[in-house]
């Protein structure tokens, strides 16, 4: 049975979780990837599956009331949510089982699953967060004040963890093998 890795971000948003995770593909890293469910709609290159399950409201709302998902939130106007299936499928391989929740998907995470190794992946600053969602060019100036109101707060109230990565600037292949001496280093226990 694998061990399960949750990446996370503080912020939830801009701190370079999915760009992580894109890296460790990219070297053919093994794990198993737990996609995530969410109603929000689908963004150029992105596809049904990759790099998210997606729903209606009504379809997540289903699956939700029949106690589908192991844990499930409303973040920024969507849904999102990872199914009890999908993560014990993913646990019973040899390869470890990463997970990419957010900030409020961590709490629960640790409360049902405590021996989850979280690795948070942070932003050096709140300025910084604010060039990057403006580069993504993927949502309006409005949209991106409000993630840096909840980044503010988030930086604050760190959810638990167990290791905490900065993204640095320019550095991120250096971020990706810290993340992967991580995962590797705990896969030995």
């Amino acid at each position: 049975m694998s061990k399960l890795f949750i990446i996370s971000g503080l912020p939830s948003t801009g701190s370079g979780k999915d760009s992580v995770i894109e890296g460790l593909k990219a070297e053919k890293f093994d794990f198993n990837w737990v996609i995530t469910t969410t109603t929000r709609p689908m963004r150029p290159g992105e596809k049904q599956g990759y790099p998210y399950h997606f729903v209606s409201q009504r379809e997540f709302k289903e699956k939700r009331d029949q106690g589908e998902f192991l844990e499930w939130a409303f973040v920024y106007g969507n849904y999102y949510g990872n199914s009890k299936e999908a993560v014990k499928q993913a646990l019973k391989s040899d390869d470890p089982a990463i997970l990419r929740i957010d900030y409020q998907g961590v709490k629960t995470y640790k409360r049902i699953i405590p021996e989850a190794i979280v690795i948070l992946i942070t932003v050096s600053s709140i300025k910084v967060l604010g060039r990057r969602l403006r580069r993504r060019g993927q949502d309006s100036e409005e949209v991106i004040k409000s993630r840096l109101v909840v980044a503010k707060k988030e930086l604050n109230n760190p959810p638990p963890y167990d290791y905490k990565v900065e993204n640095r600037e320019g550095k991120l292949d250096q971020t990706i093998q810290k993340v992967k001496e991580i995962i590797l280093k705990e896969s030995q226990k």
